[in-house]
């Protein structure tokens, strides 16, 4: 296995709730990694020449040959690394399943949280609505588990749990308490925070405020 684990640098900005599966997966296999921040405003060479496509981070390059899209990487780590740890369920409806969830994450999610913290008014309200839906039909899949796999923390824990640093800024500027709303979610965050791989990889949620503050005054919604 060691041949496999010679060169990992991961491509990734900071508060990305994208980049922070990639570097949960990776952590959760225990690989080292080298991490770069990008400047999303300025990006690298490295960053264009490896993302040709969609000039996106997290772009993960494992011996010289990129991997982008971050649930694609976790996918990819848990094959290449696949002796410990598994993120996928091995049985195939499982793994179906756990697919169908992050996608729906991916084509949800992202899009009504940015409402949330990113526009003003009557699209904003709406946008709140939409958020809170989504996180109530993510909380009734949760059910009464731990995590979404049951008692295994795996692929869609990891396709959610970013989001999770974005929580506070969500409820300053959208003005919303999301554990009065889902607090069986919050919960299921708070024992996803336990894992060193999880706690490593977000950033602190003040952190993740002043840099929203900072967009907000870039888009005059300040």
């Amino acid at each position: 296995v060691a041949t496999m684990a010679n060169e990992v640098i991961l491509l990734d900005f900071w508060p990305s709730m994208f980049g922070m599966r990639t570097r949960i997966a990776l952590r959760e296999k225990g690989i080292e990694f080298e991490y770069r921040d990008e400047d999303l405003w300025n990006k690298s060479p490295l960053l264009l020449e490896t993302n040709p496509v969609h000039k996106k981070i997290p772009v993960l390059i494992h011996n010289g040959k990129p991997v982008c899209e971050s649930t694609i990487q976790v996918q990819y780590i848990d094959e290449v690394w696949s002796d410990k740890n598994r993120i996928l369920p091995s049985d195939p409806y499982q793994r179906a399943q756990a697919r169908f969830w992050v996608d729906f994450i991916d084509k949800k999610m992202y899009d009504a949280q940015r409402k949330v913290w990113g526009t003003k008014g009557e699209e904003q309200e709406t946008g709140k609505k939409e958020f809170i839906e989504l996180l109530k039909t993510l909380e009734s899949e949760l059910g009464e588990n731990t995590y979404f796999g049951g008692d295994d923390f795996g692929y869609v824990d990891i396709g959610l749990i970013g989001f999770y640093s974005w929580f506070h800024a969500y409820e300053k500027y959208g003005n919303l308490n999301i554990e009065s709303e889902c607090p069986k979610l919050i919960a299921w965050a708070k024992t996803c925070m336990q894992r060193e791989s999880v706690a490593k990889s977000l950033p602190d949620s003040e952190k993740v405020i002043e840099f929203v503050t900072e967009i907000r005054k870039k888009f005059m919604l300040e």
